[in-house]
């Protein structure tokens, strides 16, 4: 049980929150979670993109958030995913102006722009979410 939902009667709830204090190695351990959820749902095929994507967050909130808490919330929605990270600090994520070939940082929002189909920042009075959304595709029938 986490904190954000108690025991599902369907075996695994259509939403995960839980508080986290990240450190260089939490991304695995997110990850990981992330792969148990998408797999309960059926999700798979958003597996590389969605675990990429919650990678380059957590990786933020590790070089840029004082005390590195944030909190993670992955939710099922009936077109796909939804990941949020949530953390106490107000500046927004950007993307380095000058993300050159040879620079070791900066890339990361690009990466998550590429590899899903939304992703935005939403402040709040204590700090931001950044989200982001992968859609299941349909196959078409006809």
């Amino acid at each position: 049980m986490n904190l954000a939902t108690g025991p599902s009667s369907a075996g695994i709830d259509d939403i995960y929150r839980m508080g986290f204090t990240v450190g260089e190695h939490s991304a695995r351990h997110m990850r990981r979670i992330l792969r148990m959820f998408l797999a309960q749902w059926e999700l798979d095929a958003l597996a590389d993109a969605a675990e990429l994507a919650l990678t380059e967050l957590v990786a933020n909130v590790v070089r840029h958030v004082p005390g590195r808490g944030c909190v993670v919330l992955i939710l099922r929605q009936p077109d796909g995913l939804r990941v949020e990270v949530s953390d106490g600090c107000p500046a927004p994520p950007r993307v380095a102006p000058d993300s050159g070939e040879l620079s070791e940082g900066g890339r990361g929002l690009l990466l998550v722009e590429a590899v899903t189909d939304r992703w935005g920042t939403d402040p709040d009075l204590t700090g931001k979410t950044v989200w982001f959304e992968c859609d299941v595709l349909r196959p078409v029938t006809g």
